[in-house]
C-alpha cells in the first residue's frame, strides 16, 4: 500500500523542511497521530521517534528511524511495530511561484495476520492521504520561522 501526496504553499523551501524534519510536527499535520516523540538523536540519520497513531478505530505505535537526510530536500523514515513496516520519504523542492513544493511518499508493507486485510485498507489509506493534504497545507502556511 503507497500513499503519495504533493502539496504547494507559499512558505520558503528551507523553513518547510526545517519544520518537517522534525518529525515530532507530526502531531500538528498528520490527522492520525496523537503522538511523536523524540527518543533518541538529534534530527540526523539515526535519530528514533515513537509514533503512537490512530487508524482504522485502534491505536498503533510504531518506532520511526531517520535512514537518509539530505538537507534541505529529502527526508526518509522507516517505521515499525508487530504488524507493519512503513518507509516515509518527505521531498521539499522550490515551486514556481517562490514557495516550497512538498511530496510526502508513505509505503506500507504489512506483516503477519496483517497482511490478510490489507487489501481492505485501500479506501481508508486513501482517506488518511487526504486528509494529510489538508493538514499540511494548514501547518505549513503557518510554520514557525
Amino acid at each position: 500500500m503507497e500513499i503519495v501526496r504533493t502539496v504547494t504553499v507559499s512558505r520558503d523551501p528551507s523553513e518547510v523542511f526545517a519544520y518537517l524534519s522534525d518529525f515530532t510536527t507530526t502531531t500538528e499535520w498528520d490527522p492520525g497521530t496523537i503522538r511523536t516523540t523524540l527518543e533518541a538523536g538529534t534530527g540526523g540519520v539515526g535519530t528514533r521517534y515513537r509514533n503512537i497513531s490512530h487508524f482504522m478505530g485502534r491505536t498503533t505505535e510504531l518506532t520511526y528511524v531517520v535512514i537518509e537526510r539530505e538537507e534541505p530536500t529529502r527526508l526518509a523514515l522507516r517505521g515499525e511495530n508487530g504488524s507493519v513496516v512503513a518507509h516515509d520519504t518527505i521531498t521539499v523542492r522550490p515551486s514556481s511561484d517562490g514557495g516550497a513544493e512538498v511530496t510526502y511518499r508513505a509505503h506500507f508493507a504489512f506483516k503477519g495476520v496483517a497482511r490478510l486485510i490489507a487489501p481492505l485498507t485501500g479506501p481508508a489509506f486513501r482517506r488518511l492521504g487526504d486528509e494529510a493534504v489538508i493538514g499540511l497545507r494548514a501547518a505549513l502556511n503557518t510554520v514557525r520561522p
